[in-house]
């Protein structure tokens, strides 16, 4: 490997040893063997099927949303807004489910398309809006997000509500017809894992091989540029937080269709707001996201095990997640400076960073 290779591997995997130092401190502080700890995570993730299957169950939903950041982070854009995208594609799956009846080999690609379609339209309005008034799409998100949650659950206790009353719980639960198939019995279905490997390639390929992934690129570098080099920047912005509203609104199908089987209050679980940080820590770079989604995955359901156990707070998941996050943004300021300091010495020109920024450049012109 090269000087350059060896470099962006040890900037890759400093986060983890730094978190994993980090919290085995807390642990001692707090009395605990962080070994025991880890040991009973590993074993709460893989010591059954039914435990892998709920690492995959969790895990498929948020490689679909986390492909989806991809595109709009290449492109300079903040998704705040992906948890209400996963919360219309759940409702969009849920009427469907709710009030149409046909074969499960119809039923089920039905729903998961109108999924997709509920999601796409759900981000295209804070892509408009972005466009049209200039209004951040991280303030339209979080707008978004609130009216997404709060319709499901006017759904959920008005329209929706189950034969026997009122209820914020849940809606009734699907007919076996429009859920999803599970393997063996597992709570894991088999067409989500064909479809977070599928939404994930594409975006892969997209990304690498194509002429619109070279287009999200430069106007993730400089959407003044982007445009003065003829790139569509408006109708790329849309195009951009359509797809990954699609693929948002496909992991909400997941979990109404899979994992609960009804349409239920927060049914995102914080799983958009997960793949940001996902996405963040690989840098945009498409290969490291399955590992990260996976790592992440295993960690949040091997966690649940500390509690029984060892009679810890199931939190020490979270805690390992967001020291990665604050060490992966700190190697990423302290790469950047090298290269800064590198490039002074050397005469070059400072290198764009691979992260959108929070205020494009030349926003008005763009």
């Amino acid at each position: 490997m090269s000087r350059v290779q060896w470099s962006k591997l040890l900037f890759g995997l400093a986060p983890f040893v730094m978190a994993l130092v980090c919290v085995s401190a807390l642990l001692l502080a707090v009395g605990a063997p962080p070994g025991e700890a880890y040991r009973q995570i590993l074993q709460g993730a893989f010591e059954s099927p039914a435990k892998v299957a709920d690492v995959l169950a969790f895990g498929v939903p948020l490689l679909l949303c986390s492909s989806g950041l991809l595109l709009t982070f290449t492109a300079g854009l903040w998704n705040i807004g992906i948890e209400g995208q996963i919360t219309m594609g759940a409702i969009f799956a849920s009427a469907v489910a709710l009030h149409v009846r046909l074969p499960a080999v119809l039923q089920i690609p039905l729903e998961i398309l109108a999924a997709m379609v509920g999601g796409a339209l759900w981000a295209m309005v804070a892509g408009w809006l972005r466009n049209a008034a200039n209004v951040n799409e991280i303030f339209s998100g979080t707008a978004l997000n609130y009216l997404a949650t709060n319709l499901t659950t006017w759904l959920i206790s008005g329209p929706w509500q189950p034969p026997e009353g009122g209820s914020v719980h849940s809606t009734p639960i699907f007919g076996r017809h429009a859920v999803l198939p599970m393997i063996a019995g597992l709570r894991v279905s088999w067409v989500a894992l064909l479809l977070g490997a599928l939404g994930f390639a594409a975006v892969a390929l997209a990304l690498r091989g194509t002429h619109w992934g070279l287009q999200l690129r430069a106007m993730g570098r400089s959407r003044t540029s982007a445009h003065i080099l003829g790139v569509r920047v408006k109708r790329n912005t849309v195009l951009a937080m359509a797809a990954c509203g699609a693929l948002a609104g496909a992991a909400g199908a997941m979990r109404a269709l899979g994992t609960y089987q009804s349409l239920r209050p927060l049914i995102s679980g914080n799983i958009g707001f997960l793949a940001l940080l996902v996405v963040m820590l690989a840098s945009t770079k498409a290969t490291w996201v399955p590992f990260i989604v996976f790592f992440f995955a295993a960690i949040l359901t091997g966690s649940q095990r500390l509690n029984l156990i060892m009679k810890l707070d199931d939190s020490v998941g979270g805690v390992l997640q967001g020291f990665l996050v604050l060490f992966a943004v700190l190697m990423g300021g302290v790469r950047q400076r090298l290269e800064a300091a590198s490039a002074a010495r050397g005469g070059g020109r400072l290198p764009q960073g691979d992260a959108p920024a929070l205020v494009g450049e030349g926003e008005a012109a763009a």
